[in-house]
């Protein structure tokens, strides 16, 4: 049975970060990667927008926050490093009426507090940025920005084979066990023995949890995001990205308009319950996955919570003409004829057993396993400082 330091589930952006710090920390450990597709990123990360977020909206002093501020110069650092493509274009957040102001300006507090760069404008200074958007008032927060986040996962795939390290694609977990000297990890490929093991597999975290012996605080729920794209002709409409005002109650952003990095400008996404944690179009269902999100008990009671939110979000993913209505408040010059249907991306939401969604980042560890439950968005922005952060743990494990 071939014997490694650490093994590392999850080819994403977060499990490719972390085996990639530990690779530079602890240069003398050897690292094996698994992952159960056949190439790196494709999931969450491959259908990421690509945006390098600001830390704008986190709590102050959450994983989210800190994580983010460093993990952006990070990434910074890294893309530029290593040339992969990125650009510091800017965001506006933007309220389109009175009533959203009181928000706007709870977000730039926030946004203070977090070290953020950013400064309410007015209507006049956002024509200038995005001369489109109608707002009565906005956050202008010129340190955002957008990157190829496949290109990072192929840099850091590319980075860890030079160093020695063993990926294995197209291999699932079906299990794991402990032993007096470490844990077994059981494939469709065969068993891997090591001496600790880092879960970093986003849409199954909570299933592999269990799977090493641990009972997870929370549950995965699949919730897809749905995206359009700007024909070229009515690219000029978005200039960089343009976000709106989110609603405090709901860890989703609303929909916006985000510029891609290699062209392009995407719109979206709504946020619809995913029948399937892999269901990337409506007729994807699978079984096992819907019947655990419909009968927990967590789930129930956000959907008691938000059913009125939750049906605008399913009109939307079935009526073209209401998505556009939702853009048109931010861009009231968009048109159905603007627009044409994009790849979809499924967010693995953890949510914790009293409905609540959790919107900061979750690990459990025991001795030998560090399980990373939750690990919402800036995650691809913050992937190397987490991978930092994880293999402080280990480091202390290793002692």
């Amino acid at each position: 049975m071939a014997r490694t330091d650490v093994i590392v589930l999850g080819g994403g952006i977060v499990g490719l970060a972390t085996a990639y710090r530990i690779s530079q920390r602890f240069p003398d450990k050897k690292i094996r990667l698994i992952e159960k597709e056949a190439t790196l990123a494709f999931h969450q990360t491959g259908r990421n927008s690509g945006v390098l977020h600001s830390g704008i909206y986190y709590k102050p002093g959450t994983l989210r926050a800190t994580n983010c501020r460093t993990g952006k110069q990070a990434m910074e650092a890294f893309c530029a490093e290593h040339g992969i493509a990125y650009e510091i274009c800017g965001k506006v957040i933007v309220a389109v009426s009175d009533a959203e102001l009181s928000n706007l300006q709870r977000i730039y507090e926030r946004g203070q507090a977090n070290g953020v760069r950013c400064e309410i404008i007015g209507s006049e200074r956002l024509k200038e940025i995005e001369p489109h958007v109608a707002g009565v008032k906005a956050i202008h927060v010129p340190e955002a920005g957008i990157v190829d986040y496949v290109g990072v996962c192929e840099k850091l795939g590319e980075l860890l084979r030079q160093h020695g390290a063993e990926l294995n694609l197209s291999t699932k977990v079906v299990g794991m066990r402990s032993l007096p000297t470490g844990m077994v990890v059981n494939t469709n490929c065969g068993d891997f023995e090591c001496g600790y093991v880092v879960n970093c597999t986003g849409l199954f975290a909570d299933r592999v949890t269990k799977l090493s012996g641990q009972t997870p605080d929370a549950q995965v729920v699949p919730f897809r995001g749905e995206y359009f794209e700007l024909h070229k002709g009515a690219e000029h409409l978005c200039r960089a990205l343009i976000y709106p005002v989110p609603d405090p109650k709901f860890p989703f952003l609303g929909v916006h308009f985000t510029k891609m990095v290699k062209g392009g400008v995407e719109c979206g996404p709504n946020a619809v319950l995913a029948f399937a944690r892999e269901g990337y179009t409506k007729s994807v269902i699978n079984l096992r996955d819907l019947a655990e999100s419909l009968t927990y008990s967590g789930f129930l009671r956000m959907a008691s919570r938000h059913w009125r939110t939750g049906c605008g979000e399913m009109w939307r993913s079935f009526s073209k003409a209401a998505f556009v209505k939702a853009l048109q408040r931010l861009i009231p010059e968009i048109r159905s004829e603007h627009l044409d249907a994009a790849p979809a991306g499924v967010r693995a939401q953890a949510l914790g057993r009293d409905g609540n969604l959790l919107d900061d980042f979750l690990i459990q560890s025991t001795d030998r396993v560090v399980n990373i439950i939750n690990a919402p968005s800036p995650a691809a922005t913050a992937a190397l400082n987490v991978g930092t952060l994880i293999v402080d743990q280990l480091a202390a494990k290793f002692a």
